[in-house]
C-alpha cells in the first residue's frame, strides 16, 4: 500500500511541475489550445514515458488475466470434496446470499448514481452494444461454445469461464496427484499475479500521470473520487443495513453488537493487511473469542476466505457499469439481474490476490460485448483507487466470514 500511495503521490507532483514549468513563456494551456498537442520537447516525453508505463502494466494484466479465470476455476471445482460438515451449508448459503445481495446493492447505487469515466475505443463499443437481454443471453451461449483456445486467444471471458467449470467438474474423478497438479497450476498463475501486480506502483504511475497530463487531466480526479464514493458507500451499506438484516434472519436478536465486533476486530487489521487469506489468523483468534463451534469455523473461516466476496462483487458490479454508462448502453432490470449472477460467481473466483477482483471486470463487461482493452482500462482505473477500494473491499470480505460462521452458530445453538 505504500509503495502505490508513494506512486500517487508522485505522479501528482510530476504533473503538477510539468504543466508548471513545460509550456515555457506561453504557458501549459495555450500551448495545447494553440496547438491541441502537448508543448513539444520534455512534456512529450514525460508524456511518453507515463503511457509506456501505463500501456505495460495494463497490457501484462490482459495478457495474464484469462489464463487467471481458466486455472482458479477449475482447480477450485476439481478440489471440492464430498461429505462437508452439514452446519457448514447454512455458512455456505449466507455467503453466496450475502455476495449477491451485495452485487444487487452495486447495481442500484449504480443507477442512482452513475459514473462516467474517460475511456479510449468508447465509440467502438457502443458500436457493439447489445440491445437487451434476449440479444445479451444469445451472446453468452455463442461464447459459451467457443473453442477454448480461442477464447483465450481472444480473451472471451465467458468461454473461458464456461471450460473452466467443465474442466473442473471432469477432473473432480481425476486422481489425487492430478488435482494436486492443478491446485499447483493455480498457485503458480497466482504468483504470476502477484509478480505483476508488485508492478502496480509504476504502472499506476504511468496511468494517472498520463491522465494528469492530458488537458483536461485533472477534472478527471473528480470521476475518480466520484466512482470511490460509489464503490465504498455500496459497502458501507451491505456492512451497516444488508448484513445486519442476514444476521437478524438466523439469529432473531439485535445483530449490531456482533455486527461491530467482526467490523473492528477483523475488518479494520483486514483494511490494512488487504489480503483475506492473511487475515484467516485474526479471525480464528477472533471466532474461538465469541465461543464459536471450533469444527464449524476451522472450515468456514479459510472457506470464506475464498468464496465469500461481497465486496469483490460491488467492485466488479459498480466498475462494470460505469464502463456501460459512459459508452451510453441502456441496461434492463433482467440484464442487471443477470450482470449480479456473473458478478457473485466472478467474485467467488476472486481469492488469493490482492486486486483480483479488478483482473475479473472483463468478465462482467463480456457480457455488454465490451471490447477487451476498453474493460482493461476500467481495471486500470480500479487499480487508480484501489488504496482505498481494495482496503475497504477486503475489511468487509473478511470480516463477514467471521459474522456469518457467529450467525449460524448462534442460531444453531438456540
Amino acid at each position: 500500500m505504500t509503495r502505490i500511495v508513494i506512486g500517487l503521490v508522485l505522479a501528482v507532483v510530476v504533473a503538477l511541475v510539468t504543466r508548471h514549468f513545460g509550456g515555457g513563456a506561453e504557458g501549459w494551456d495555450a500551448v495545447i489550445e494553440r496547438t491541441g498537442a502537448l508543448p513539444a520537447g520534455w512534456p512529450s516525453d514525460v508524456m511518453a514515458g507515463a503511457q509506456l508505463l501505463g500501456d505495460l502494466f495494463v497490457g501484462a494484466l490482459k495478457a495474464v488475466a484469462p489464463v487467471l479465470v481458466l486455472v482458479l476455476v477449475m482447480a477450485a471445482i476439481a478440489q471440492h470434496e464430498h461429505g462437508t460438515e452439514t452446519n457448514i451449508r447454512p455458512i455456505l448459503v449466507l455467503y453466496l446470499v450475502g455476495t449477491f445481495a451485495a452485487a444487487l446493492v452495486a447495481v442500484a447505487a449504480s443507477f442512482m448514481f452513475p459514473s462516467n469515466l474517460s475511456l479510449e475505443g468508447v465509440k467502438h463499443a457502443t458500436e457493439v452494444a447489445p440491445g437487451g437481454i434476449g440479444m445479451v443471453l444469445k451472446d453468452v451461449l455463442m461464447k459459451l461454445v467457443s473453442n477454448p483456445i480461442k477464447a483465450l486467444l481472444e480473451a472471451n471471458y465467458i468461454g473461458i469461464l464456461g471450460w473452466g467449470v467443465l474442466l473442473g467438474l471432469s477432473f473432480r474423478h481425476a486422481s489425487e496427484h492430478t488435482r494436486t497438479m492443478l491446485n499447483d497450476a493455480a498457485e503458480a498463475v497466482s504468483k504470476v499475479v502477484r509478480f505483476v501486480i508488485g508492478f502496480a506502483p509504476l504502472g499506476i504511475l504511468g496511468l494517472l500521470l498520463s491522465t494528469l497530463l492530458s488537458p483536461d487531466g485533472f477534472a478527471k480526479l473528480q470521476q475518480y473520487l466520484h466512482l470511490l464514493l460509489v464503490l465504498v458507500g455500496a459497502m458501507v451499506f451491505v456492512a451497516l443495513v444488508v448484513n445486519p438484516l442476514i444476521v437478524f434472519s438466523q439469529t432473531r436478536r439485535n445483530p449490531y453488537p456482533l455486527v461491530f465486533t467482526c467490523l473492528l476486530e477483523s475488518g479494520i487489521p483486514a483494511f490494512f493487511t488487504r489480503s483475506s487469506a492473511a487475515n484467516i489468523p485474526v479471525n480464528m483468534a477472533l471466532a474461538k473469542k465469541l465461543n464459536l463451534h471450533e469444527d464449524t469455523y476451522s472450515i468456514s473461516i479459510p472457506l470464506g476466505a475464498t468464496i465469500n466476496m461481497a465486496g469483490a462483487a460491488i467492485t466488479i458490479t459498480v466498475l462494470t457499469l460505469a464502463a456501460v454508462n459512459t459508452m451510453g448502453i441502456q441496461v434492463d432490470f433482467a440484464t442487471a439481474l443477470l450482470l449480479s449472477v456473473v458478478a457473485t460467481l466472478g467474485a467467488c473466483g476472486a481469492s488469493g490476490v490482492a486486486g483480483g477482483s479488478l483482473l475479473l471486470i472483463p468478465m462482467a463487461c463480456a457480457l455488454f460485448s465490451i471490447d477487451n482493452d476498453v474493460a482493461m482500462q476500467v481495471a486500470g482505473v480500479g487499480f487508480i483507487i484501489s488504496v482505498i477500494q481494495d482496503s475497504s473491499e477486503t475489511a468487509l470480505n473478511s470480516s463477514t466470514d467471521v459474522l456469518f460462521t457467529a450467525a449460524v452458530d448462534q442460531a444453531h445453538k438456540a
